[in-house]
């Protein structure tokens, strides 16, 4: 199920992306929103009829409506509606949104409901490290946390790693100002205890903030949601601040020119290990059925990618069910 209607370039990112990735793969896309929109600019393509769904859906949430008043009284949104299919229709497996943060959280929460033994739902996201990926839950969902909470993020994101990496045993950290088992703020003390002592997970100690993108023996990052978002905004504004002095430098001379031509490909490859266009977005973790949350100003291509990983995660989900 896509929010065809959700984030700054909707309808048309959301919709050409998914016709991008249902030629890639064997998925079926149903379309949530503006049905007449949605058929003008899937008209054209030559993707099969029987790939594709489309439920009407008229209403727009806003990035700037307020998260559970937009919930509550747009009933009539692409956002409401997906998640009522996704809660209600068995043969829904999953729901794709760039839309309000704030609101699918809540709509989330509300409509699909958590999962048992889950009291709040977080926002994951991967990260680039040396050698592949790194989980940090949560990154935006939950600014006030207590030690259990920061306990089931590991756990949910140790689970999440298994399906969507194929990692048998996720090494879980703690984000934390210092490596030793005694740093710390007595939140993130006690949830070093309730890690430690929880023999379901394969808990490694802290990591500090440095060594996030450089210690390959981490697959889970475990932080509240108003520190974990701050990381991830930081490592984009790096991001952001890098590669355009990179640019900046390799364009002052016909040297600097000629040097950038010779390592056009290694350049290449780390802006797409950096690029949240590759990575998609961030899923809802503790929800009872799959929900992520795509890049607000994602484009065709950011969709294809994540409706491709996505999928892939559902398939692999279903396997075990």
């Amino acid at each position: 199920m896509l929010d065809a209607f959700g984030g700054d370039n909707a309808p048309d990112a959301p919709v050409l992306g998914a016709l991008k990735s249902i030629k890639e793969t064997n998925i079926n896309v149903i379309f949530c929103g503006d049905e007449n929109k949605i058929k003008n600019i899937i008209k054209n393509s030559d993707v099969s009829s029987k790939k594709i769904k489309i439920i009407h859906a008229p209403e727009i949430i806003n990035t700037d409506d307020p998260p559970t008043e937009a919930i509550n009284n747009k009933k009539a949104s692409s956002m409401v509606v997906g998640l009522g299919l996704l809660a209600n229709d068995q043969s829904v497996h999953g729901f794709i949104s760039a839309g309000n943060s704030g609101a699918l959280l809540v709509g989330t929460t509300l409509i699909v409901k958590r999962d048992i033994g889950v009291k709040r739902i977080a926002f994951a996201v991967f990260l680039p490290k040396e050698n592949g990926f790194s989980l940090l839950v949560d990154c935006g969902a939950n600014s006030d946390c207590n030690a259990n909470m920061l306990h089931k993020f590991g756990v949910l994101g140790s689970e999440y790693v298994k399906s969507f990496l194929d990692i048998r045993s996720p090494k879980v950290g703690l984000l934390n100002i210092g490596t030793e088992e005694n740093k710390g703020d007595n939140l993130r003390l006690e949830a070093f205890d309730l890690l430690e002592k929880d023999t379901n997970i394969n808990f490694t100690g802290n990591i500090e903030p440095d060594r996030i993108l450089m210690r390959n023996d981490i697959d889970v990052i475990v932080s509240d949601g108003f520190t974990g978002n701050i990381i991830l905004k930081s490592l984009e504004g790096c991001n952001s601040f890098f590669m355009g002095k990179i640019k900046e430098i390799f364009s002052l001379n016909m040297k600097t020119k000629l040097g950038a031509m010779l390592i056009k490909n290694e350049i290449k490859i780390i802006k797409k290990s950096i690029n949240y266009r590759e990575h998609g977005g961030a899923s809802l973790l503790g929800a009872k059925k799959p929900v992520f949350k795509v890049h607000g100003k994602s484009d065709a291509e950011t969709f294809r990618n994540a409706i491709n990983k996505f999928g892939t995660f559902i398939a692999n989900r279903l396997k075990t069910e």
